[in-house]
């Protein structure tokens, strides 16, 4: 059987919600549970480790997994949006096992690949606290999930994107200007007659940043640029490939010299092409802004499991995994501790899983402002990055 070549290779959204988005074994163990009339009470919880070990990651998903549960008879309750976390779950399920049985797939590929770029995002960030910062990301993934990584990005504290259609989703307005496409189509030496195009064509609210590294040196074409835009250029940006940069940082502060010296100092100059945290870090004294990509976008996914930890109101786990039911808290000092639910938490400590599902209604909101502000606090207290 093939499908049609007109048609995309995508999964829907109704055969996520409806549990036919699940590995073959979930279909096997319903099949065999009703045979034999057995469904029983359990809890079930999305860990990545059992014990804190230092290593923190930013929780992302959440709105996603939310609304899969949501049509579930289960009770959920989750990390908020945004939190970071070490060790012990992010999120724990209550109910009849075949309730939610078959979502299990979709539901740990909505945490894990989400909370997997939210943490590279969050990496950059902390990398570059100062620099405007967007996520260029898009086109190394899928379509149907740029939305997922410009949400990721979002949450990270990153300052926008470049995704038209995922800004349709998220509500928010997309960024970037100028390729290196529309330079090439005006032809070598006519770098002057594209950025003076631009400006003639676009609105008046985007920015004018112009491209300056397709045909000549960096600092000849940025020079050119201020030229011929004059004080409407807001910026400059270069993406010089890696085989072709030397020493980018000294080209970035040869730039900057001569946008000084000729009196245009409030030229921003930004980056972009095959950046990260270590790019970022020694970048980040002479340039004003970074589109990061691949990164960001290709990050691995969190290691995400759902384990049952109690049946029919009794501990049980796998072997390697820990039984019983568990809270995960914050300490003041910044530190994530595991216990037991029902012992006393650590002193201090704030309990950091909270309600998201009850009775089938999602009952919490999701604002990627508060999102955004968790993760950069979380990321301050438990000196994430650093």
């Amino acid at each position: 059987m093939t499908s049609s070549p007109r048609s995309f290779d995508i999964v829907g959204a109704d055969a996520i919600r409806d549990g036919s988005a699940t590995d073959a074994y979930f279909e096997r163990t319903v099949e065999t549970l009703r045979h034999a009339d057995r469904n029983p009470e359990v809890v079930a919880e999305v860990t990545a480790d059992q014990f804190p070990d230092g290593s923190f990651e930013l929780l992302a998903g959440v709105k996603d997994a939310a609304a899969l549960l949501s049509s579930r008879d289960v009770t959920v309750d989750a990390l908020p949006e945004g939190t970071l976390f070490d060790g012990g779950p992010v999120m724990r399920i209550e109910g009849r096992y075949l309730d939610f049985a078959e979502l299990e797939t979709s539901l740990l590929g909505f945490l894990s690949h989400a909370s997997g770029v939210a943490t590279a995002a969050l990496e950059c960030r902390r990398a570059a606290p100062d620099a405007n910062l967007l996520s260029f990301g898009a086109r190394h993934v899928h379509p149907s999930i740029a939305a997922m990584v410009e949400r990721g990005a979002l949450v990270a504290g990153l300052d926008g994107f470049s995704h038209v259609a995922a800004g349709e989703v998220l509500g928010r307005e997309p960024s970037g200007t100028m390729p290196h496409a529309l330079l090439l189509c005006f032809g070598r030496g006519n770098q002057e007659e594209a950025w003076r195009a631009f400006d003639e064509a676009v609105p008046e609210s985007v920015p004018r940043i112009a491209l300056c590294d397709t045909f000549s040196d960096e600092k000849d074409e940025v020079l050119r640029a201020v030229e011929t835009l004059g004080d409407r250029l807001d910026g400059v940006r270069l993406d010089t490939t890696g085989s072709r940069r030397g020493d980018f940082r000294h080209i970035i502060k040869e730039v900057q010299w001569e946008l000084d010296a000729r009196g245009h100092g409030d030229v921003d100059v930004f980056l972009s092409g095959g950046l990260g945290p270590t790019e970022l870090r020694h970048l980040r004294d002479v340039a004003d802004g970074f589109g990061v990509g691949g990164y960001i976008s290709n990050a691995d996914p969190v290691d995400f499991a759902l384990d049952i930890v109690e049946v029919d109101g009794e501990a049980v786990a796998k072997r390697g995994k820990l039984s019983g039911v568990k809270e995960v808290y914050r300490t003041p000092d910044g530190g994530h501790h595991v216990g037991l639910r029902g012992r006393d938490g650590p002193e201090g400590g704030r309990s950091l899983l909270q309600p998201l599902v009850r009775d089938g209604e999602v009952v919490r909101e999701f604002d990627l402002d508060d999102a955004t502000g968790r993760a950069l606090a979380d990321a301050a207290a438990t000196e994430f990055g650093e």
